[in-house]
């Protein structure tokens, strides 16, 4: 994906962000009121709108090779900056997010408006504190499915604190693609937890929660990340189909 310093980003108003799209399906666009959008592929097997995780936006080094590398297997993707993060990249000071609360509004308010674009379903996810941000959003309203690259089940050093307690209102396909290592919920962590059905954990062999291994096994992050997007990309595909199977049945 190219991505773009911001003062580069086309300015484009909500109520014309379809059309623009329609001619335009990729590039960097800037929407009033909302923020900074980037649109990466085609949507061949499905489109997805992601989010940054806590501490980095959509333009640091871990999401422009996701996203790539997600883009490149037919997964159309969007991405989006919350506003604390625009704060951070104006001012060039880093902040804290703020209450999960306030980033799950505006990433409402963003997939309210894409989804209207549409007419194939749009996915939702993200990255570690974005992918927790899609998963409260899927557990409030209905949506097509989920996909999270590093879920943080806990704060490090807190394995007691879990975010868990929206799960069991998912209805939809939701897939974790999780490094054994995170420190926000290795494997020997998440082990001991009751999942809903419908969530999917893919193992990544030595990750981190930004899917570096140690150099000891033998991997690499571009390695980890290339099998996190294939394993996405099939979820995607899998489930698309599988709802399309249902809508031809009712038919």
């Amino acid at each position: 994906m190219s991505h773009c310093a911001f003062s580069e980003y086309i300015e484009v108003p909500p109520e014309a962000l379809k059309e623009v799209l329609t001619r335009q399906p990729n590039g960097c666009f800037m929407v009033p009121g909302m923020g900074p959008l980037a649109v990466s592929g085609e949507a061949k097997v499905g489109r997805l709108l992601f989010a940054h995780g806590a501490g980095a936006g959509q333009q640091s080094l871990f999401m422009r090779q996701y996203v790539a590398a997600l883009a490149s297997r037919g997964v159309q993707v969007l991405c989006m900056d919350f506003p604390y993060m625009q704060q951070m990249q104006a001012t060039g000071r880093r902040r804290p997010p703020p209450p999960i609360a306030q980033s799950l509004e505006h990433f409402s308010e963003w997939y309210a408006l894409l989804n209207s674009l549409f007419d194939s379903p749009l996915w939702v996810g993200g990255k570690s504190m974005g992918g927790r941000v899609a998963t409260l959003l899927a557990s409030q309203q209905p949506c097509p499915g989920v996909i999270v690259a590093g879920y943080p089940f806990h704060p490090p050093k807190s394995p007691d604190k879990l975010r868990l307690s929206h799960w069991p209102a998912i209805q939809c396909p939701l897939l974790v693609t999780q490094g054994e290592r995170d420190p926000f919920g290795s494997r020997e962590d998440v082990s001991g937890y009751e999942l809903p059905a419908n969530a999917q954990l893919a193992w990544l062999t030595d990750g981190d929660h930004d899917f570096k291994p140690r150099r000891i096994s033998g991997l690499t992050q571009t390695v980890l990340i290339d099998e996190a997007t294939q394993v996405a990309a099939s979820f995607v595909r899998a489930h698309g189909q599988d709802a399309e199977s249902k809508s031809n049945a009712l038919v």
